[in-house]
């Protein structure tokens, strides 16, 4: 189509060029519904849509800005080597990277910040899916050992907010390496008392999901989220029986209980925010913010049911998990 495009004049290409080749379109057409959004209410809904609910993709930045607000502190992040293998597909891995940093404006998959969420300290770790589908190379390995060694230090929790379809087959066995290597981090955290706690993300899979992202203290998910090893294609080829509809979701998880919480990201924040005044101490210094603790019935053990406190809000399908985490304390 080489000559073709040589004989388009440019403004016909403008017309009909993709969504992605330009960041001046003013609408965003949701993939789920075809609901057309004005860019400026979808940033303000978090790429929510809001006509369907369908979680869009978030870059990282825009997804920490959103956690931590706009006075959020970046880590830098230890440089690693681009091509150890010198792996060469249909290009060589250096060019395939050269490309993303410049797309992206960003090193590699991972971007590390730390700040504040619900007066606590927190380091914030977040994939970036649009960098090479979020794939887990030894940059990302050395990123998440940083992140973990900066929340000791600071006394903070750490957050890992997760998007990967798993190792990067361009570092091959070293990239399967940053299995244990992303497992010693954790334990670095865990060990010393601080939470850590995991956001599953459209899509997490791979060997992600077989390392840091299934070893949290809690385990959060935005809805519709895929999640699990192998995909569904691959298991109904290997088993020959067709899986539900909703396979490998995160609702799916949330029912079979591998993980804890649905979320709606618009509500992510607010939510992290309950999980951590349950797992630790305010930070020292911090202003305190007034809550009316509405006056809670005894529970009752033996019919195992409870009265909880009423909400100003409509009550959502799942109970606040202030109150469920409180319940489990007792």
């Amino acid at each position: 189509m080489n000559w073709l495009n040589d004989i388009t004049p440019p403004g016909i290409k403008k017309m009909f060029r993709q969504q992605d080749d330009s960041q001046d379109t003013l609408w965003t057409r949701c993939p789920a519904c075809d609901h057309m959004t004005f860019n400026n209410d979808l940033e303000q809904e978090q790429h929510v849509c809001p006509n369907c609910g369908h979680h869009m993709a978030i870059g990282a930045v825009d997804r920490l800005n959103h956690l931590l607000g706009e006075g959020w502190e970046r880590i830098d992040l230890p440089e690693t080597k681009d091509d150890p293998l010198k792996f060469k597909d249909t290009k060589p891995y250096t060019s395939r990277l050269r490309d993303y940093r410049k797309k992206s404006g960003e090193h590699d998959a991972l971007v590390v910040g730390k700040g504040e969420l619900g007066g606590r300290k927190v380091v914030v770790a977040v994939q970036n899916f649009k960098f090479m589908g979020g794939s887990m190379g030894t940059a990302i390995g050395e990123g998440l050992l940083t992140a973990a060694d900066e929340a000791v230090k600071s006394r903070a929790a750490l957050i890992v907010v997760t998007a990967s379809g798993g190792a990067r087959m361009q570092e091959g066995i070293l990239s399967l390496m940053q299995m244990p290597r992303s497992t010693l981090a954790v334990q670095m955290v865990q060990g010393e008392g601080l939470p850590y706690v995991v956001v599953l993300t459209n899509p997490t899979t791979g060997g992600v999901t077989a390392s840091y992202a299934m070893l949290g203290d809690v385990h959060l998910a935005e809805p519709g989220a895929l999640i699990g090893f192998a995909g569904p294609r691959v298991i109904e080829q290997t088993i020959r029986e067709k899986l539900p509809e909703d396979f490998q979701r995160a609702e799916y998880l949330l029912d079979k209980g591998m993980i804890d919480r649905v979320t709606d990201r618009r509500k992510l924040a607010e939510e992290l925010g309950a999980i951590l005044s349950v797992l630790m101490e305010p930070q020292e210094g911090a202003a305190a913010q007034p809550e009316e603790q509405p006056e809670e019935q005894p529970i009752v053990i033996e019919d195992e049911s409870y009265s909880a406190p009423k909400q100003d809000e409509a009550a959502n399908d799942q109970p606040p998990l202030s109150e469920a985490m409180a319940k489990a304390a007792e």
